[in-house]
């Protein structure tokens, strides 16, 4: 059995688990623990510690999802996180900072890939997106199962903003929508995506995928299949933990 230690940021949760990244399985409880307030890289990385702390796995091997386009290591936008992080060595900096051999990944991406070897996408030919509705939006893409990484359709341009600030979860928690009200606005937001990108699938993720039943009946607008994440809210960690080994070598600096 690989293990490797899971660890998805989020805008107001950070949560880890250990994950056996040949079955995609979770070993034993995940812990989340509230993202800080002003999440620099200095408090994100004393959570961070935190999780390495409760699962014992100093010194050993980690995957870290992040709300950020990462190239090479660096955070390259600040998505529901503190802006301190543009164009920050975060990868360098979480390596050492944690003494853990470390794989830095977009949090969608990473959402993405336990879904295309685990879960909705698994064995799907063609252009599968993954959205996953929660503090923000992030998008993983896939063309015959190979990732396109750091696309940010979340933020596409939409009415006077952006996707995310119409569709996301926080947006329907905040402004206290209805199931029926949300959906509508998210099938209009899916279907300027299947307009413009002509998916063979979508897959719906994030932790709102649990309650896909309450507002499925609203999205109807696309051509493509749309779905609900297998993996549901873990799909994260899963990812996250899985690049340590697929996508190790494309992240560093």
């Amino acid at each position: 059995m690989r293990k490797v230690l899971g660890i998805d940021v989020g805008g107001t949760g950070i949560k880890g688990n250990l994950v056996d990244i040949d079955t995609g399985q979770l070993l034993g409880e995940r812990l989340k623990i509230k993202t800080p307030s002003k999440s620099t890289p200095t408090n994100v990385l004393g959570v961070m510690n935190e999780l390495i702390e409760h699962f014992e796995w100093k010194g050993k091997p980690i995957g870290v999802g992040f709300p950020a386009i990462i190239k090479n290591g660096k955070t390259m936008s600040a998505s529901n996180i503190d802006n301190s992080w543009l164009g920050f060595s975060a990868r360098k900096f979480l390596e050492k900072g944690t003494d853990c051999s470390l794989n830095l990944v977009n949090d969608a991406d990473a959402a993405g890939l336990a879904e295309m070897h685990f879960g909705e996408g698994k064995g799907v030919k063609g252009t599968v997106i993954l959205i996953t509705l929660g503090t923000g939006i992030g998008s993983g893409v896939f063309k015959d199962g190979v990732l396109i990484p750091n696309v940010e359709l979340g933020h596409l341009k939409w009415k006077d903003k952006v996707l995310e600030k119409y569709m996301s979860n926080k947006v329907r928690e905040i402004n206290n929508l209805s199931w029926k009200t949300w959906g509508k606005e998210l099938n209009k937001g899916l279907a300027h995506i299947d307009f413009l990108f002509s998916p063979d699938l979508i897959v719906v993720g994030g932790g709102i995928s649990k309650k896909f039943e309450r507002f499925s009946d609203y999205i109807n607008g696309t051509k493509c299949k749309i779905v609900a994440a297998k993996m549901k809210n873990d799909a994260g960690i899963i990812g996250a933990a899985m690049s340590y080994t697929l996508l190790q070598s494309t992240s560093k600096e």
